[in-house]
């Protein structure tokens, strides 16, 4: 029982003094991320690391970002108060991503003062940061600002920055603003991204470095370059990407998607003959509004093994809401589609349903609900996580898939074969209404999990004089 206590003891300790300053154990142990250690040590003014999920790309940024405003790099000098921004693609993003791990290494007595965009200051991990201000080693007060690409170039004007993060890629805009915003002080830019987009201006200006920039530096992470990775986790990560995905999140490679976007689409394998699906594998529609544009609905449906049939569709423009209900209501019908407690029909739709028109006081979704259709607005609208998802869905890295198309949905069917990539970093906006409510659907699917490992006998023996020892102290 001696052993034990002292077991405890050391876990305790160890636990107080990692809570208490998180920033002095990252990357301290005997084994090291030493392409991390790597992106600190470079002493160029633009670095870019490419990785993919679960390489600790993001990590190393939001660590760069607290050496800078506490004034404690270990590899270069900080010669008093900074003042930067943190860059996410949306605000979710930015409050799940790059705020949390920043929260995560800022010891909380370090935080002199927080201002909220959305939220309490005491609840500010659930929050829309706008600043924080950090109490640096000078003495003084350093600030962190937390933007993001979806407010528009205009927010990314006026300020003299010492350095900026972008947590994955911006649009060229933003990235060209911020640019500016260094230059008086001579920062630093510093990103850290899964180059999802193909082959964009990060692609030729970073990575090619066609202008000869002395100051660019980028390399590349993969989970093998990440020690805290099981290989057991790899394989479980790998069972559910495309093949195209896959470079993309293990390696951090570009890949050029020109063209069409769903080439792993196969007609002969993603189209098949309609079927009579059974009552329980009926799960939820989704809907990409439209008035003018097309409003494009599509019945899922999920058997046991995870399979995903899309059964149906409505595709119509030109009418009001309550044409396009009465023909929701009609095809549910014909199929005795499932409905909640309260008789209505669930479905998912795209955000811009809670907005209210010039032309009705109320809102799509209001209308919707008064037509006994609750539609749910909460739905992730990331482009290109979306396009991955779908893509894995389309063929796995074994070949496999998990998205079949009945054939009498013509319109969706027409749109995946047709959709294509733009000019820019961005699919064509053009007959895509079946791929956004196509995306909502499957970004609205559980990851598939890992079962949960079987304790050896040994952790078993040790929960157990735990217990014992608690219940004696009792």
């Amino acid at each position: 029982m001696e052993i034990v206590e002292k077991i405890l003891k050391i876990d305790r300790i160890l636990k107080e003094r990692k809570e208490k300053n998180k920033l002095q154990f990252y990357n301290s142990g005997e084994i090291k991320h030493n392409k991390q250690l790597e992106f600190h040590k470079c002493p160029k003014k633009n670095r870019w690391v490419f990785g993919g999920n679960r390489t600790g790309k993001t990590e190393c940024g939001a660590v760069e970002v607290v050496y800078f405003a506490r004034g404690c790099h270990p590899y270069r000098k900080i010669k008093g108060a900074t003042t930067g921004w943190v860059v996410s693609l949306s605000t979710q993003v930015q409050r799940d991503v790059a705020q949390s791990k920043i929260l995560y290494y800022l010891n909380p007595d370090w935080i002199v003062d927080v201002v909220m965009l959305q939220g309490r200051k005491d609840n500010i991990k659930n929050g829309i940061i706008d600043y924080i201000l950090v109490k640096n080693v000078f003495g003084t007060f350093s600030k962190i600002g937390f933007k993001s690409c979806d407010q528009g170039r205009e927010k990314f004007q006026g300020t003299s920055l010492d350095y900026v993060w972008f947590d994955e890629e911006p649009p060229y805009d933003i990235y060209s603003e911020c640019k500016m915003r260094i230059l008086d002080k001579h920062g630093d830019i510093f990103a850290t991204m899964t180059p999802l987009k193909g082959l964009t201006f990060v692609y030729d200006e970073i990575f090619l470095n066609k202008f000869n920039d002395a100051n660019i530096w980028c390399e590349f992470i993969s989970w093998d370059d990440n020690p805290f990775i099981s290989s057991e986790a790899k394989e479980e990560m790998k069972k559910t990407m495309s093949d195209a995905e896959l470079r993309s999140r293990q390696y951090g490679e570009f890949l050029d998607f020109g063209g069409r976007v769903y080439t792993e689409f196969d007609e002969n394998v993603n189209v098949i003959e309609p079927f009579d699906i059974p009552y329980d594998w009926q799960d939820k529609l989704s809907i990409d509004p439209g008035l003018k544009n097309p409003l494009s609905c599509h019945w899922y449906a999920v058997d046991y093994d995870g399979n995903v049939y899309v059964v149906a569709e409505h595709y119509d423009k030109d009418k009001d809401i309550e044409y396009h209900s009465n023909k929701i209501h009609e095809i549910c019908e014909k199929l005795n589609w499932h409905r909640n407690s309260n008789g209505m029909v669930e479905a998912l739709i795209d955000s811009a349903a809670n907005q209210k028109t010039l032309a009705s006081i109320k809102s799509v979704a209001d209308l919707f609900y008064e037509h006994n259709i609750l539609v749910n607005t909460n739905v992730n609208k990331d482009v290109f996580s979306g396009i991955q998802k779908v893509k894995s869905y389309l063929k796995n890295s074994f070949g496999q898939s998990k998205l079949f198309i009945f054939n009498t949905c013509k319109n969706m069917i027409n749109e995946i074969k047709t959709y294509r990539w733009g000019k820019g970093d961005s699919p064509v906006k053009e007959n895509d209404h079946s791929m956004d409510e196509l995306r909502y659907y499957i970004m609205s699917r559980p990851e598939n999990k890992k079962p949960p490992r079987e304790k050896s006998v040994v952790e078993l023996e040790k929960e157990r004089l735990i217990k014992q020892l608690k219940l004696r102290r009792r």
